[in-house]
């Protein structure tokens, strides 16, 4: 189940809806067990997988490379530039750029086909059943016991945004 909390934005004064996080981000540890309860590996073997996982993709990636995991997308590197750039092309050189951001594309998923073909990106193409989040903010302490929906507030009802 997905959180969310309704937010005004300064912009425009409008409200929308925001996804919350809850509870603490999920371990390595935690899915390694979960991937070893779904395999015939054990969780020391899938830890040290992806323990090694984050070094490995940085090392081709700092070659050019893209790096494409199966059932999760692509990653990829960007420079960070000056953002005053430069008058002439001859001027463009490595002490531009600043600094490094890390890229990821979800994987693309495709079903039926001809005119009916429908494309969804991986990891974003579960169902998410939305509940709003009664819950403390982030840095307070963090509860997960949403009010029942009889009690939510009927006068905002309509379309939102998020």
């Amino acid at each position: 189940m997905g959180f969310y909390k309704k937010t005004k934005m300064n912009v425009n004064g409008k409200w929308y809806a925001k996804s919350v996080l809850v509870m603490s981000p999920v371990s390595t540890e935690q899915i390694a067990k979960r991937i070893a309860a779904e395999s015939t590996v054990s969780p020391a073997d899938v830890r040290a997988v992806l323990t090694a996982l984050g070094g490995v993709m940085g090392d081709y990636m700092s070659q050019g490379r893209s790096v494409k995991l199966d059932g999760v997308g692509s990653f990829y590197f960007t420079a960070v530039t000056s953002k005053n750039g430069v008058d002439k092309p001859e001027d463009v050189n490595a002490t531009l750029i600043h600094g490094v951001r890390v890229r990821f594309i979800p994987e693309t998923r495709y079903r039926g086909a001809g005119k009916g073909r429908v494309s969804t990106r991986g990891l974003s193409d579960v169902d998410i059943e939305w509940e709003e989040w009664k819950g403390e903010e982030k840095g307070k302490k963090k509860t997960l016991t949403p009010e029942p929906k009889e009690k939510e507030n009927k006068e905002e009802n309509g379309p939102v945004a998020g």
